[in-house]
């Protein structure tokens, strides 16, 4: 077995529906993630930021009508990387924070992890990818 970006990664999840915080935690742990969370909402997952070491951080948009962005800053502010999750795509995000990696749901895992692990590497990927209803997809609002 090879070992990948993602491997021994400490990655927060940070997402409110619980079928698609359990797809994408078990897609983490079949990378060899270390998992913080899941958490589903904005206070446990700032307390998360500010108590753990973190590697990187997958982040739902709207958590029940509360927006996640605070998190994001925190992360951005101690220089951890992110990605963020949304069935709304970039326009979910504040003009001032158009830079901002975005998934757009539904997405296919193998992308996802694509993606996270072009994150961890630094490498210049697309910061958006997106995905139809294929094997491995999840939809969310």
């Amino acid at each position: 077995m090879t070992e990948g970006a993602l491997t021994g990664r400490r990655v927060l999840l940070v997402e409110d529906e619980v079928l698609v915080a359990m797809l994408v935690e078990s897609a983490l742990e079949d990378e060899n993630c270390v998992v913080v969370g899941p958490y589903g909402g904005v206070r446990e997952a700032l307390e998360a930021v500010r108590c753990g070491s973190l590697d990187l951080a997958v982040l739902d948009i709207n958590l029940a009508g509360e927006l996640v962005f605070p998190v994001a800053e925190e992360l951005e502010a101690r220089g951890v990387p992110f990605l963020l999750l949304s069935g709304y795509g970039r326009v979910a995000l504040p003009s001032n924070r158009r830079h901002w990696p975005i998934c757009a749901k539904p997405f296919n895992l193998r992308e996802l992890v694509a993606v996270l692990s072009g994150l961890v590497a630094g490498a210049a990927a697309s910061p958006r990818i997106g995905g139809g209803s294929r094997s491995g997809s999840t939809r969310d609002g």
